[in-house]
């Protein structure tokens, strides 16, 4: 299994560890009901530096973008970053991903999922024909995110830089806990607010990092929080996760991801989503939350009054903030519909949930 920079810190905290997208990453450490909450109510330290970086470089590193991404990041100033995916040819999604403008129409950073980062790289330069410079920093990455209502201001402390009125989806780069070249984003996967923090780890920074914000926010009451928590929250919000949610076989039109594909430009897979668009897809991913006592898991049937399978489930737990079992899945066209009554095929026995609008209230 591969490591990151604070898996020791991980380790010495007593984090429940368990292996991620080939990492040994922490599932949790106090609990993930605990670490929700934390997040949700005050501010959380989650290790995400397994996700992958590219830099792309040169006159044709927008084009190369605008071919391979379904979103039109030529909007993309300097300083700013667009959630974008990448479709395949026959529509399916390669991976969802994060493009960063580090110099308007001349140097990116795309943001990768961890399990993606071989399959995204090779898709990526099967499709360079512009000579782009590519380059992955991935290993060398340390990556943080700092989320919770509290996490800016416990922060700010750190840096000179303006984090306080960052505005979403938008970085600056600068020196923070003594460290330079250090990009921070107003992005995250909570809903919670906060700040995702990049470093090259080069020099081994990552514990002096680490340190300092735990340092700044102990009379706060910052916590590290895991993979379990990070889940939780992300459900809670609607977001997709990669493999579960979304993949090579789901379309972002049917994953709700319709604002995200612009049609205006040329890009991989944009005849066969413009076919989709035109006749209508058949099938879309809802939010659903279960009217009786059970908890929806992946993979499992969705089906209608009649018991006929209309679809399954991608994701589902018992929510920490809401108290109900929530959950995302696939299913036809004629009950999608708010408040559609659906059936959660669950150990043999279909447990009535409804659908309903995301983010979950």
């Amino acid at each position: 299994m591969k490591t990151t920079p604070f898996t020791d810190k991980h380790i010495a905290l007593g984090a429940k560890m368990a292996e991620f997208a080939g990492y040994n990453m922490p599932i949790s450490y106090s609990g993930i009901n605990e670490e929700h909450a934390a997040v949700r109510n005050n501010a959380g330290v989650f290790d995400v530096s397994h996700m992958g970086e590219f830099i792309l470089k040169g006159p044709n590193a927008l084009a190369l973008i605008q071919k391979i991404a379904s979103n039109d990041a030529s909007k993309l100033k300097t300083g700013m970053a667009q959630y974008s995916c990448m479709p395949n040819e026959n529509g399916g999604i390669v991976d969802d991903l994060l493009v960063y403008c580090i110099e308007e129409q001349k140097v990116y950073m795309l943001v990768v999922n961890a399990g993606n980062i071989r399959k995204d790289w090779d898709w990526i330069s099967s499709h360079n024909t512009e000579g782009v410079d590519m380059e992955d920093i991935s290993d060398r990455t340390g990556l943080l995110a700092v989320q919770g209502p509290f996490a800016t201001r416990i922060l700010q402390s750190l840096t000179e830089m303006d984090i306080l009125n960052l505005k979403y989806y938008t970085f600056v780069k600068g020196t923070f806990a003594g460290v330079d070249n250090v990009l921070i984003s107003a992005t995250g996967y909570t809903g919670a607010g906060g700040v995702e923090i990049y470093f090259d780890n080069k020099h081994n920074v990552a514990g002096t990092i680490w340190d300092a914000i735990f340092e700044a926010g102990k009379a706060q009451g910052i916590k590290p929080i895991g993979l379990g928590a990070r889940d939780t929250l992300r459900l809670e919000m609607g977001f997709c996760l990669y493999g579960n949610d979304i993949d090579d076989h789901t379309s972002p039109l049917e994953a709700g991801l319709g604002w995200i594909t612009k049609f205006s430009k040329d890009f991989v897979g944009k005849p066969v989503l413009e076919k989709q668009k035109a006749e209508g897809i058949t099938r879309k991913l809802v939010g659903f939350e279960m009217t009786e006592r059970g908890i929806a898991r992946h993979g499992y049937d969705i089906c209608n009054a009649a018991g006929e399978v209309i679809g399954h489930v991608t994701s589902g737990t018992q929510s920490p903030s809401l108290g109900k079992a929530i959950g995302l899945g696939y299913v036809q066209m004629p009950y999608t519909a708010i408040d559609s009554p659906i059936f959660i095929q669950i150990r043999n026995n279909a447990v009535a949930a409804k659908v309903v609008k995301v983010p979950f209230e």
